[in-house]
């Protein structure tokens, strides 16, 4: 079978390149440029916990621990009044852990290495798509440059950024918003009064007023980037200015904070006695945010992903996360349908999940940007169901990946969603759809890793068994529901792997929990239920549609009696230490990215007539 093509050589393109090859699936890497690397400092990116998983399991963990800062705590500042100090633990599998800051050009690099390592995929440089034709077997593409040739592939996904040639010969319109907000940026090394914690200063009395904001998010070797949200218009940032500016803001930090008995010695930390700080200004640039979405995600065995499909990144957010995060979702997809093809149902889930997921982080960016940015004296808090909060929380939301300016998404109504009539769920700390508590799981050799360590390869189904950790594995594997959840798992129509967990949050034990690829919970079963398994594995490959809507009501309590036998075996097994790392499971409900209505709660929705999509413009 032909492989597939890939037109791009960005972040997103080459980590699905890199996770089609881990399914064994080749691709082909279009890549316009002759792959020089653009090593600009002030161009960073920042993973949220789920993205940063899924590219360490391609490879790049080492990048991430060397390349990459985790924020030791972010403070939200306005004027000189600290309102909020959120502290993270290293390296915390919990919802509230650090986001990962890195140059994006060092993240580029490490998955431009991996890539080299793998036989399955190939970058082609110096090609730039022209034309593109497809039929009921596969796709066409023709490239000129050095390499000028026919491409042909089994399906091709359009990577190739904002101005999107795949996108434009598909003739798919890109609506929206230009100009949303605009940013003057700069990358320099320097001391600051909170060495590895991140900073959003509202209003700072130095400059901006009563609309200014800055942040300062630390990257590796002391250097910091720094953002100015620039007031509305075209107005040129001159050199100066930008310098002025870097001046303001640093002398302004260093001058609060070393002011004795004021409210900045609590927000800032210690200082430099008012003078501005030595610093070592590395890059400047000008950021500006956009809007857009395109109005088709698919069409026919083509697809787009990233930049190409969508652009967002005010009040926090970041387009380059959500391009990883259609990645993931598109990879396990598409390999499915080369190694065994795929119904419509399973392709048209692709759109249906992350056009509807980042429509619905647009709409809620929308709605908030002219409450947040005007002065509020709307009643934003019935435009934003459920924020009794102030409008810096909001921000604040959106910058760490929390609430719904920022959470993961939630595929509520996800097409792949099983028929909830015909599933007896069982109450877990995770909404269907959401994405799962990232726990300690013990696999079948016995070693035990985290539960996104295993994602990306197939189905996985993960007994909750207490006790677990304190057997030898030789005899857990044949005692109790074991034998029984091995044979069930075996007979499934997907590639599926068996993991024990000592604890999962909300969960009885028992339990047990499905599990996308992506690491969405498909449904939670009371205990071992061979037919309904079964059921769940095929809505998931796009062999039965599931009720569009239903799935919430998959996380009913189950009957009573309906738990595996109480009889014998691991999950029967009391006392002992269990599995080292659990701490991670006790967090409350355990539903990352549930909590105040997450991004994707209305995903099947298309929001078509919205605000954010008055121009057609492309």
């Amino acid at each position: 079978m032909d492989p597939v093509i890939i037109v791009g050589a960005g972040p997103v393109g080459l980590s699905l390149s890199l996770a089609l090859a881990r399914l064994g699936v080749p691709s082909v890497v279009l890549d316009e440029s002759g792959g020089q690397e653009d090593t600009r400092p002030a161009r960073t990116a920042v993973l949220r916990q789920d993205t940063a998983a899924f590219v360490a399991r391609l490879g790049c963990a080492d990048t991430l621990e060397t390349a990459g800062t985790r924020w030791t705590a972010w403070r939200t500042v306005r004027r000189r009044r600290l309102l909020e100090r959120v502290e993270f633990a290293p390296h915390t599998p919990a919802a509230s852990a650090s986001p990962v800051h890195l140059p994006q050009h060092a993240l580029t690099r490490a998955l431009r290495a991996a890539l080299a390592d793998e036989e399955l995929a190939e970058i082609v440089t110096g090609s730039r798509l022209t034309e593109l034709e497809q039929d009921e077997h596969g796709v066409g593409a023709h490239t000129r440059g050095p390499n000028e040739t026919w491409w042909r592939g089994s399906y091709l996904v359009g990577c190739d950024g904002p101005r999107s040639t795949v996108r434009k010969l598909l003739d798919i319109r890109f609506p929206g918003r230009t100009a949303v907000e605009r940013h003057a940026v700069a990358a320099l090394r320097t001391e600051l009064p909170w060495p590895g914690e991140a900073l959003l200063h509202r209003s700072p009395p130095r400059h901006g007023g009563p609309g200014g904001e800055v942040s300062a998010r630390p990257l590796t070797g002391g250097v910091w980037r720094l953002d100015w949200l620039l007031p509305p218009g075209r107005d040129l940032v001159t050199p100066d200015a930008l310098v002025a500016r870097i001046r303001d803001s640093l002398a302004g930090w260093t001058t609060e904070a070393a002011e004795p008995g004021n409210e900045s010695g609590a927000a800032f930390g210690r200082g430099h006695g008012g003078q501005v700080p030595p610093y070592e200004l590395l890059d400047t640039g000008v950021h500006t945010v956009h809007h857009r979405l395109a109005r088709s995600w698919r069409q026919g065995r083509a697809f787009l992903a990233g930049d190409a499909a969508h652009l967002l990144g005010a009040l926090g957010t970041q387009g380059l996360d959500e391009g990883l995060r259609d990645a993931e979702n598109l990879a396990w997809k598409l390999g499915l349908a080369w190694h065994q093809g795929a119904s419509e149902v399973l392709l048209d889930s692709y759109q249906a999940e992350r056009r509807g997921a980042v429509a619905a982080r647009l709409r809620a960016a929308d709605q908030a940007l002219p409450l947040l940015r005007d002065g509020g004296a709307t009643r934003w808090r019935t435009v934003l169901p459920g924020a009794a909060r102030g409008h810096s929380t909001l921000l604040t939301d959106g910058h760490l990946g929390r609430g719904q300016l920022g959470a993961p998404p939630v595929y509520a109504r996800s097409p792949l969603a099983p028929p909830a009539e015909q599933i007896v769920g069982a109450p877990v700390g995770t909404l269907p759809g959401a994405p799962v508590t990232d726990v300690a799981v013990t696999t079948a050799d016995g070693s035990v890793v985290r539960l996104r360590d295993r994602l990306g390869r197939g189905l996985l189904v993960v007994l909750v068994a207490p006790g677990t950790g304190v057997w030898d594995r030789r005899h857990w594997q044949s005692a109790g529901l074991m034998p029984q959840l091995t044979s069930a798992v075996a007979a499934l129509p997907m590639r599926s792997e068996v993991l024990v967990t000592e604890a999962y949050p909300g969960a009885a034990a028992h339990t047990v929990l499905l599990v996308r690829p992506d690491g969405h919970l498909v449904t939670a079963l009371p205990g071992v239920r061979p037919a309904e398994l079964y059921m769940c594995a095929n809505a998931v490959r796009g062999g039965a549609e599931g009720a569009r809507g239903a799935s919430g009501a998959l996380g009913a309590t189950g009957a009573s009696g309906a738990l595996g036998p109480s009889s014998g075996g691991a999950a029967e097994s009391s006392g002992g230490a269990g599995v080292s790392g659990t701490s991670g499971t006790s967090g409350a409900s355990g539903a990352s990215g549930v909590s105040g209505g997450g991004a994707g709660t209305d995903s099947a929705i298309d929001p078509v007539g919205s605000s954010m999509l008055h121009s057609e413009g492309d």
